[in-house]
């Protein structure tokens, strides 16, 4: 073909691109329940000149932020102020996080697992973002393995293979109309629970997958939570050529107890066979002490079922695992069902519901909210924030902040408005293309960035042991 045909075809698309921006109805043609709309030269110049989210300018201004350089009071006092990734406290209390800081550093040199109690829906499955966080203050506190699973569960993990057989049934408090469910309220640490009758086995072996880090590759310390169980009820550990003797119980009556095994060394898969009836609330396969994040995803729950969990079940198994942070990460499941500020605020008072069971049943547990990431809805065509979302995320922090917990701003963290199209477009995509999802890449941008902002606090505290704290304090609030 010609180059002058070239150019005429050209010019005639661009004329009916044109015809179609000036004659094309602005609000679109109904068909039925359809409306077909076109893109008019206004919106498309506006789109243009807008300022778009650059990704690689927010994960590098997130990463620079963390650089304490000379390590002085004048970053603490700006991070704590401004930076993105901080943490919200309730009252600006900067020693907020103190308690749980001691018994971290404290924690290899007594032997003491302390456990982080990660909770959130569908963006945390496969241990995305909990596994970031875990790695980091393990490499810091100590702790090895990969916290705590469910004896019998459907949810996959990038960090331990695992599997069941036996008389075992599975209930779940959240999910859909095909989950089952338990005809009482003892669900356990992880609103769900495997009922077992007559025996079975659990069996649990070190992931291969690229995803897995280092430290969920070998465990040392293998627990079971379980509640509820038959007289002479009996659970005999095997790992290798290790063999410790089975653990035999008497009739429960304290709503929940620990069986817990310490092997000469770590190794990298067991089985657990039990002989009774009892009701499993999980299996943690840990080190010998430091820190452990249990990886605990409810897919579709926006976070406010745990109240109706037995107080006594949770008060005793939070107690006996030494739990001493939990986090939150809810909110997004909630916008789909927004659609007004009365349902915001509704949902913002069941939150306040849940932090006051959280703080009742684990008095000794800080508490950490992570509000929900930007998310991308189509209006009119285009990709944006979901309407409303700002207004949730100041709620939950309000919310949060209110009832004596921490909040996290992901949103924030991720660049805020329309940041969430940013990211699924950018290469390697940090976004699934349903604009709500991360991929590992992102949830690893995500986790890391949470746990360094932790880290941050945590130097903090102990740059704080070392100055006087009349001293501190005076700068601090100046």
């Amino acid at each position: 073909m010609k180059a002058s045909k070239v150019l005429i075809f050209i010019l005639g698309v661009f004329l009916l691109l044109a015809a179609g921006w000036i004659l094309y109805p602005a609000g679109g043609i109904n068909i039925g329940t359809f409306n077909l709309r076109f893109a008019s030269m206004e919106e498309s110049l506006r789109e243009a000149a807008e300022e778009k989210v650059d990704v690689d300018a927010v994960v590098n201004s997130l990463e620079k932020g963390f650089l304490r350089g000379s390590d002085t009071l004048s970053f603490y006092k700006d991070y704590f102020a401004s930076n993105s990734a901080r943490f919200y406290l309730p009252g600006d209390d900067y020693t907020f996080f103190d308690g749980v800081f001691s018994d971290w550093e404290n924690a290899r040199r007594k032997g003491i697992t302390w456990r982080i109690v990660h909770y959130g829906d569908s963006q945390i499955e496969m241990d995305r973002i909990s596994s970031d966080l875990r790695e980091s203050l393990q490499e810091r506190f100590g702790g090895e393995g990969t916290g705590m699973f469910p004896a019998l569960g459907n949810v996959p993990s990038a960090s331990i293979y695992k599997s069941a057989s036996g008389g075992f049934v599975h209930y779940t408090m959240y999910g859909d109309s095909t989950t089952v469910r338990a005809p009482h309220r003892r669900y356990g640490v992880m609103a769900q629970l495997s009922s077992l009758s007559g025996g079975g086995t659990v069996s649990m072996r070190a992931s291969s997958s690229r995803y897995a880090k280092p430290r969920t590759k070998k465990f040392s310390t293998i627990s079971v939570l379980l509640g509820k169980n038959s007289e002479g009820f009996s659970a005999k550990l095997v790992s290798d050529t290790i063999r410790p003797k089975p653990t035999v119980l008497d009739r429960d009556t304290l709503g929940a107890r620990l069986i817990t095994w310490k092997l000469p060394h770590s190794v990298s898969k067991a089985t657990i066979s039990f002989k009774g009836n009892a009701e499993i609330y999980g299996v943690m396969a840990d080190g010998r002490g430091g820190v452990a994040v249990d990886n605990i995803p409810l897919r579709g729950s926006s976070g406010t079922i745990f109240s109706r969990i037995d107080e006594n079940v949770m008060t005793r198994s939070m107690s006996l695992d030494h739990t001493n942070l939990i986090i939150l990460q809810f909110g997004g499941n909630m916008m789909p069902s927004v659609y007004n500020s009365k349902s915001i605020s509704t949902y913002a008072t069941s939150v306040r519901k849940q932090i006051a069971y959280f703080k009742k049943v684990a008095p000794r547990a800080k508490i950490l909210f992570i509000g929900p990431s930007d998310m991308g809805k189509s209006v009119g065509g285009k990709i944006v924030t979901w309407p409303r979302l700002p207004e949730m995320i100041d709620s939950l922090r309000s919310a949060a902040l209110d009832s004596g917990a921490a909040y996290w701003d992901l949103y924030s963290v991720m660049g805020g408005e329309n940041s969430m199209v940013r990211w699924a477009k950018h290469s390697p995509a940090y976004a699934g293309p349903d604009y709500i999802h991360f991929t590992q890449k992102g949830a690893e941008i995500v986790g890391g960035a949470l746990a360094k902002s932790i880290l941050v606090y945590n130097d903090f505290y102990r740059m704080r042991k070392i100055l006087p704290e009349a001293e501190v304090k005076k700068y601090m609030l100046q």
